[in-house]
């Protein structure tokens, strides 16, 4: 089992979808690479994330970026659908160098690499979301998704 952070915009929508990939085992909201260990106080610069625990012998991180820029708006800086600011950035995010060079390398293979503002960065604090915003669309499938609804 090998652990990846996904910043896709509003967590809600890319949990419901991430947890559907083949190979993947668990999923939880978060918030990624913030300065902060709790979830009060003011903003402090994190990205809302969904932490991925999946199967490398079943999904690559080069696959699992293919599936992520299924439902995300790769050109959109700080902004998906109508979820806007700093927190809503796109990312991807591991303690592990290997799954950035992976992920970078998925980037730079694309034709519009230089139009791509997802951030591939080292994971440097993670902060569980609170119980509320777990699996929050199963729960709640009316609130607002900046996903397409056939996934």
């Amino acid at each position: 089992m090998e652990v990846v952070y996904f910043a896709g915009g509003c967590l809600w929508g890319v949990q419901a979808f991430i947890k559907t990939l083949p190979g993947v085992k668990f999923t939880e909201a978060g918030r990624a690479n913030g300065t902060s260990h709790t979830l009060e106080g003011d903003y402090d610069g994190y990205a809302e994330c969904v932490k991925t625990g999946f199967d490398p012998t079943v999904v690559t991180i080069r696959e699992l970026m293919g599936y992520f820029f299924e439902i995300i708006d790769p050109y959109s800086l700080n902004k998906q659908g109508q979820d806007v600011g700093e927190k809503y950035r796109t990312g991807v995010y591991s303690e592990k160098p290997e799954h950035l060079k992976e992920a970078r390398a998925f980037l730079g293979e694309r034709n519009d690499y230089d139009l791509i503002v997802v951030e591939v960065l080292p994971l440097t604090n993670y902060v569980r979301s609170a119980e509320e915003h777990q699996d929050r669309l199963a729960r709640c499938p009316n609130d607002y998704c900046h996903i397409p609804t056939k996934y």
